[in-house]
């Protein structure tokens, strides 16, 4: 799912006639940041359909979806330039690999969270961040500072 949505993310401003309403949802340039909303956007689609049939049995689902996600761009953004820098090229081959091993972080880190029974405000925080993150990623892809995570390679 978050694989096929992603990669669907990714062309979706163009396919809209750079609407800045899809913008808001799909990689608009080729920056690390454009690509890290991809993971975004595509895990809370998932999540929009996944919480009605989970939410009975995960009390810290958003706690567990904040910390995965936090995770993977994580995951990416330090591989990425670990790998940019000690081979002096990039890769697409290699950026998609990201993107998959950062989706299997994710998931992983996820699924551990959920299992366990962590407090009732932790859950509330994971819902905050992934608001914060949500609006985060919309006001950059509007405003992106002048630094390199926000400019295409």
């Amino acid at each position: 799912w978050v694989l096929i949505i992603g990669s669907l993310l990714h062309f979706t401003y163009e396919w809209s006639g750079k609407s800045p309403i899809v913008g808001a949802f799909s990689a608009v340039n080729e920056s690390v940041w454009e690509h890290l909303k991809l993971g975004y956007w595509s895990m809370i689609f998932f999540c929009l359909i996944e919480y009605p049939f989970l939410k009975e049995n995960a009390g810290n689902y958003f706690f567990a979806k904040a910390v995965g996600i936090i995770s993977m761009n994580v995951f990416i953004v330090v591989f990425f330039y670990l790998y940019a820098a000690l081979s002096g090229k990039h890769s697409l081959v290699f950026d998609i690999l990201l993107y998959i091993m950062g989706a299997v972080t994710y998931g992983i880190l996820s699924y551990i969270i959920m299992t366990k029974n962590y407090s009732r405000i932790l859950d509330k925080l994971g819902l905050v961040l992934l608001l914060v993150f949500g609006l985060t990623f919309i006001f950059f892809t509007y405003f992106p500072p002048d630094f390199t995570l926000f400019k295409a390679p």
